[in-house]
């Protein structure tokens, strides 16, 4: 199993790029099924996530290649509408290439998605959406089969705004007949980088980052080149790596209006923070104060930082509160911190935390990604050597995560 080591008490100083971010890069490749055209995905992170929905449009029959940093794909003879469990368990967003193979071939046949553990997350709301467009589902035997003699646009309503089921219904309306109104959707950035990329292609979607979003069918796609946005994830997760620390960074090919909220919060920790247009200037106090925050959908604090920030608040001062609105399994990192020493009590779905002076190092467990990068965090502002198994779950979303906190002065290695 690999793992980081982590000599923490180091002061992080120094410039750190961010790549491409993997929750619009997944959707992106999903979309090239769309179209016969070759894409160029530039700055295409090698991510585990980002690899593994490449061996899934292999085995559909895309050929995919890198080119240095940018990833070449042409989708023009599709073999096959059927992902297998092997290849569908070892990522969520593995259910977009449904929406796309519905969109293109009017078939596709999946088992049932993987991804990390953090929660109940179920794909009825993507198959309601489907159903709305024409599309026949039967679920057996494990597998979700569907199809469509013709895919009609209709209006689409989610009771909640599900980032991939707006995604798979945006992928499965933009080749159907008429137009698709979807009420209530996701608003997240990477739903507004899918839709630009789509436009890109040819594709006639409007309102995307509104309360609906409008799509007019067409009958065909091209070819591109596109650059994805930048990882908020990623840059949120550095801002903090610089503020648990007491350091002073720059981040580089960051998109500050995308991590508002994010900044706000560090900003309340007594972080001082400026813009020069892609780049965002972090520098922190030894002085932390404590906050509370909440998750929820954009543009509301992200639940994939909520991990991170609670690592932040176990060294910041006072009592700090975590409510967690998203997912039900997303604090599975805190055991973890209490052995470092943190002070932190779980209710439901809030954690009440007690700001301690030190945390120690420890021999930790990470159980998903964001998990992963909150006890490297945590690790990082501890006293003495930190030790955290499963790196494989951090690689699944942080392209060199370990060389990147070396070269700001961090004493990490991978094992």
């Amino acid at each position: 199993m690999e793992k980081f080591i982590i000599n923490g008490g180091k002061k992080l100083s120094g410039s750190v790029y961010i790549e491409s971010a993997k929750n619009a890069v997944l959707p992106i490749l999903a979309g090239c099924l769309l179209t016969s055209e070759t894409v160029v995905i530039k700055n295409c992170p090698k991510i585990y996530d980002v690899l593994s929905m490449i061996k899934i449009l292999e085995h559909l029959g895309g050929k995919l290649e890198f080119s240095g940093g940018d990833l070449m794909v042409n989708c023009s003879c599709l073999k096959s509408a059927k992902v297998p469990p092997e290849l569908s368990k070892e990522l969520r967003a593995s259910v977009l290439v449904l929406g796309a193979l519905l969109s293109r071939l009017k078939v596709g046949k999946m088992s049932y998605p993987g991804g990390c553990n953090i929660g109940i997350r179920p794909i009825d709301i993507h198959l309601s959406a489907f159903k709305k467009l024409g599309v026949d589902v039967a679920e057996s035997e494990g597998y979700i089969s569907c199809c469509a003699n013709k895919l009609i646009g209709d209006s689409v309503y989610f009771d909640f705004p599900s980032v991939g089921a707006t995604e798979n219904a945006i992928l499965c309306a933009t080749l159907a007949n008429g137009t698709t109104f979807i009420h209530n959707p996701a608003k997240e950035p990477e739903i507004n980088d899918l839709c630009k990329f789509l436009n890109t292609l040819g594709a006639k979607i409007q309102g995307a980052g509104s309360g609906c979003i409008k799509i007019e069918g067409v009958s065909k796609l091209g070819g591109c080149e596109y650059q994805p946005i930048p990882d908020r994830i990623e840059t949120g997760t550095y801002m903090i790596a610089a503020a648990i620390t007491g350091g002073e960074i720059e981040i580089h090919n960051a998109k500050a209006e995308n991590i508002s909220s994010i900044m706000s919060k560090l900003c309340d920790n007594t972080c001082k923070m400026s813009v020069n247009n892609d780049i965002i200037y972090v520098r922190s106090r030894e002085f932390k104060k404590g906050f509370s925050v909440a998750t929820g959908p954009y543009p509301f604090f992200p639940t994939d930082m909520q991990a991170q920030i609670t690592a932040l608040l176990t060294l910041s001062s006072g009592i700090s509160v975590v409510e967690e609105n998203v997912f039900e399994m997303r604090f599975r990192h805190i055991p973890e911190l209490v052995k470092m020493g943190a002070d932190i009590k779980v209710r439901g779905r809030t954690a009440i935390i007690k700001g301690v002076k030190k945390l120690r190092g420890a021999d930790l467990t990470c159980f998903d990604l964001r998990c992963g990068a909150s006890l490297i965090l945590a690790g990082l502002g501890a006293d003495g050597v930190t030790t955290v198994k499963g790196a494989n779950h951090v690689m699944r979303g942080y392209l060199d995560i370990d060389k990147k906190l070396s070269l700001l002065g961090a004493d990490i290695k991978l094992i």
